[in-house]
């Protein structure tokens, strides 16, 4: 069954959850402002330029998580969801996926961003598969650590290959939607790769390929 397989930040949504979840964390002072903020962007910045460390990320990303109690977490999950995902979940992604599901695909989202943020998105969506770099957990509670292999570059490609053997799939007639360069390795992998709304560097790529290019801006 064809592998419909889609990034989440800036390619089904129109902005980056890991970096909304952060920002609201701020506006909520669940976090300090003035830090929070200014390492948030860094780490944007870094991944924007191929550059992040994913565990250093991470160990940053997932502190609200590991000090936080998890009915707190839930609850502020709930209000994040409805108020800024909702809006950034374009009508022409949720055609995408329509047409996916139409056409009787295997629809698979694979994403950087922690499943606690990315898995009741994915839900929303639609969507019934999801690879997410994933928080280690203790006694019900979050660790600032990853678990296991991040889902990120070359990662994604290592996550991929395990959750095909352990699902039956394959790669024959693929494709992959993204926005960024960070992908490549995913993209040059399945049969079809499609750029959507991508940054400067896929686009010269994408273009230089002869791939599709998209855009799922309302």
């Amino acid at each position: 069954m064809t592998l419909a397989i889609f990034d989440l930040d800036n390619t089904l949504l129109s902005s980056d959850s890991d970096y909304e979840w952060g920002q609201f964390l701020v506006d909520k002072g669940v976090v300090d402002k003035l830090e929070y903020e200014q390492t948030n962007k860094h780490f944007l910045e870094q991944y924007q330029q191929g550059q992040l460390d994913i565990y250093e990320f991470s160990r940053f990303a997932f502190k609200p998580l590991a000090t936080n109690p998890m009915d707190s977490l839930l609850a502020w999950r709930n209000t994040f969801l409805k108020d800024v995902i909702s809006p950034i979940m374009t009508s022409k992604a949720k055609d995408l996926i329509k047409h996916h599901q139409q056409q009787g695909h295997t629809l698979l989202v694979i994403t950087a961003t922690n499943s606690f943020i990315t898995a009741p998105i994915v839900e929303l969506f639609g969507i019934p598969h999801l690879i997410a770099t994933e928080p280690k957990q203790l006694n019900g509670r979050y660790i600032a650590e990853i678990d296991g292999i991040p889902c990120f570059q070359d990662g994604k490609v290592e996550r991929l290959k395990v959750w095909l053997k352990d699902h039956d799939e394959s790669l024959e007639g693929s494709i992959f939607y993204s926005d960024s360069h960070n992908d490549l390795p995913l993209l040059k992998m399945v049969d079809t790769p499609v750029a959507v709304d991508p940054d400067h560097q896929l686009e010269k790529i994408a273009t230089k390929s002869g791939w599709k290019i998209i855009s799922l801006r309302d």
